[in-house]
């Protein structure tokens, strides 16, 4: 491989991501919302799931600010033991129930092969987090549930490993939606640095619709809206942020999570911004009442 080569990845080395479609978005549906297209959705919710009426009451906000999707943990790949690790299955079923209310598609995360068909059964998006990015034997099992994949960015990751973790995915027929969420380095101001030069890159060698969550990103509510318009700036096929309505007594993430009235404050200021790229926020497309998600 000449140095050139290897400094600067060509597109055949990611025959199912890139290829000869390098550089041309396939949009990504999950359900009625699609990534990739000329509308960016936005994914929003608490980062668990805590209980039923926590969940509809940012469900509900949630819609009503513009979201498309629902977000909420079930099952939490937390650093400690000791903390929060998520309801398991009464979670799920509490994200079936805001879906019902709200049509909100819904997105969360699995982290264990085991767990794919349970969480399938419930969830329209199967979530990859960032610890998880090369369990590859959950991106198999992922690739086969049937529901596209949100796959976070490893945060000690190159972009060229995450598109190959993604390969995992799509070689099982799985498709799949890239989600940056900030790597590690040795800046402290924030929880972790949020790479949007990785969606560039992203929409050069693949043709992956690249989403960015500038919750994890920087870790600290009043500097995410300025990075969410950012990622749209720079063409982002989609946001996730976490919201709580009382960010201060949430069981996780609470310092990284939007209260109710920045989060629409935040949403009402996207939609200029996306404009002046040609592109446009997402108007919320309802699942409809009484979908299993499936």
């Amino acid at each position: 491989m000449s140095p050139a080569k290897e400094a600067w990845p060509m597109d055949d080395r990611f025959p199912l991501a890139g290829g000869s479609s390098a550089g041309k978005i396939k949009p990504v549906a999950v359900g009625p919302v699609v990534f990739g297209g000329p509308d960016v959705p936005v994914i929003a919710g608490p980062c668990s799931v805590e209980t039923e009426e926590i969940l509809l009451q940012t469900a509900r906000a949630a819609r009503e600010a513009g979201a498309s999707l629902l977000r909420g943990g079930a099952f939490k790949p937390r650093s400690s033991p000791h903390t929060f690790r998520g309801l398991g299955e009464e979670g799920l079923k509490l994200l079936a129930l805001a879906r019902e209310e709200t049509g909100l598609p819904v997105v969360t995360e699995v982290l264990s092969p085991r767990d794919v068909e349970l969480v399938a059964r419930y969830a329209d998006m199967l979530q990859i987090g960032s610890r998880n990015m090369q369990n590859f034997p959950l991106l198999q099992e992922a690739g086969r549930s049937g529901k596209p994949v949100l796959l976070k960015r490893g945060f000690a990751n190159t972009i060229e490993e995450w598109i190959w973790a993604a390969e995992y995915v799509l070689a099982e027929g799985g498709q799949v939606v890239l989600c940056e969420r900030g790597i590690r380095t040795f800046e402290r101001a924030t929880r972790n640095t949020l790479d949007l030069s990785a969606i560039p890159v992203i929409h050069s060698w693949t043709h992956l619709p690249v989403c960015v969550d500038p919750s994890h990103g920087v870790g600290h509510s009043p500097w995410i809206p300025a990075m969410a318009r950012a990622a749209v700036a720079a063409g982002a096929d989609g946001l996730m942020l976490e919201v709580h309505p009382q960010p201060e007594k949430a069981w996780s993430d609470g310092r990284q999570s939007l209260d109710l009235e920045s989060f629409r404050r935040l949403m009402a200021s996207l939609p200029p911004v996306a404009e002046a790229i040609g592109r446009r926020m997402a108007v919320a497309a309802l699942v409809p009442p009484g979908s299993s998600g499936q």
